[in-house]
């Protein structure tokens, strides 16, 4: 039997289309390839640019709670401790990155001191985060009930979904009554080298920081003695905990962030590190500066992470065209996860705007309305746009057709970072 015409003309076009997707495959890989090796000869350049201007420490009264905006790390770390050494119940630590460094020693120093003097002292700490730290550097006392995040376990084949997340989270609880929150992880590269913002929250708004590591440790952790109930002080806070638990299927993170984009009438402020939105809220953004809002977003020049740097820029286009405002942080890693919309609602945590903290990672951000505060969440944003540079649409148009290149071979990746 005679073979149809047809099938020669089947089997070339098959092999057109392999050869093909083999040479986007490899174009891809030698594009990627090439920032990272780029990344890395550079980067010991990067770490001897001049200082950042420091907005300084902010205190303010938000209804019946003290908060307090850092945004030096060396300033928060030896809070942190002072507040470690000075408990009187106990301390839970909540951390993704944990160095083996300087400022790392003392925080495991200031545990294990806790720990010494009877107090109930419990740890959770990311193995995946961790996998470069020697791991004979968490020598925690006997005392202190610690659970690190497991890289593979084995609801990994039977729930995935629930279990791929790492713990991006970076919460401390004194006593349960002083909590903190923010970007800043430990160690001393983030002490005096990066530009990061955390909260502190003194006084009952703190039930809720304490009730989400609560929620983990009694979950993800569960091998362990459960941390106690605390009923909460009140219902009506203006301070609001939104945790992303993907042991529950939860990431309400997302969704706050969209209603109040949805909400903003004046001006929306952003600094974020990794900035890799899905569409609904890219979409978002540019539908509140058509309709008249101020829409500035702050990223770092160059970030820690040079993929995501280039995922990130394939968003400026529609972003510029729309006239929403880019501000490029210079001469230090901005790690900052914040926004304030409005002179009303402001919001730090640990959730950068990316697919992996919106959709995968546990997370944590606080939501707070209140004017005091949002004065001054725009003050930190102001002095840090002056050490910003204004990206134009004009500038980034006539880039370097290599950089288009970069971002069309990012592109596919977007939705792992």
């Amino acid at each position: 039997m005679v073979a149809p015409a047809s099938t020669p003309i089947r089997s070339l076009v098959k092999k057109v289309v392999v050869r093909t997707a083999l040479g986007v495959v490899t174009a891809q890989a030698a594009t990627i390839g090439g920032l990272v090796a780029y990344d890395a000869l550079t980067k010991s350049q990067r770490k001897t640019r001049s200082g950042f201007p420091r907005p300084g420490r902010f205190g303010t009264d938000v209804a019946s709670s003290d908060v307090d905006v850092f945004t030096f790390g060396a300033d928060l770390y030896d809070d942190m401790i002072e507040k470690i050494d000075a408990a009187e119940r106990n301390v839970f630590l909540e951390t993704y990155l944990w160095k083996g460094d300087e400022y790392g020693q003392k925080f495991l120093d200031a545990v294990n001191r806790a720990a010494r003097r009877g107090l109930d002292v419990r740890v959770i700490y990311d193995g995946f985060g961790n996998l470069v730290v020697p791991s004979k550097f968490y020598r925690f006392d006997p005392a202190v009930k610690v659970y690190r995040v497991p890289v593979l376990r084995p609801e990994l084949l039977t729930a995935p979904i629930r279990t791929t997340g790492v713990n991006h989270r970076k919460v401390l609880v004194v006593d349960d009554d002083t909590a903190y929150v923010g970007g800043y992880n430990l160690g001393s590269t983030y002490a005096t080298t990066w530009r990061d913002t955390h909260l502190r929250v003194c006084g009952p708004d703190s039930w809720a920081l304490r009730q989400s590591f609560a929620t983990v440790w009694n979950g993800a952790a569960g091998k362990h003695d459960k941390v106690p109930r605390l009923d909460p002080p009140e219902w009506d806070s203006r301070v609001r905990v939104w945790a992303n638990t993907p042991f529950r299927l939860v990431y309400p993170i997302r969704s706050m962030y969209l209603q109040a984009i949805d909400r903003a009438t004046h001006h929306i402020y952003i600094s974020t590190p990794y900035f890799i939105p899905d569409h609904q809220i890219l979409n978002a953004l540019i539908r509140a500066q058509e309709r008249g809002v101020d829409v500035r977003i702050m990223v770092p020049m160059d970030s820690n992470h040079v993929l995501a740097d280039w995922a990130s820029r394939g968003f400026y286009v529609p972003l510029l065209r729309a006239g929403v405002t880019l501000l490029l942080y210079k001469n230090a890693m901005i790690h900052a996860k914040t926004a304030t919309i409005d002179g009303v609602w402001s919001t730090v945590g640990t959730a950068n705007i990316d697919r992996l903290s919106l959709s995968f990672n546990y997370e944590v951000n606080l939501e707070i309305i209140d004017n005091d505060l949002a004065a001054v969440m725009e003050r930190v944003f102001e002095v840090d746009s002056s050490n910003s540079q204004r990206l134009s649409l004009e500038e980034w148009e006539d880039r370097h057709p290599l950089a288009w290149v970069a971002e069309l071979a990012i592109a596919p990746f977007r939705s792992f970072l």
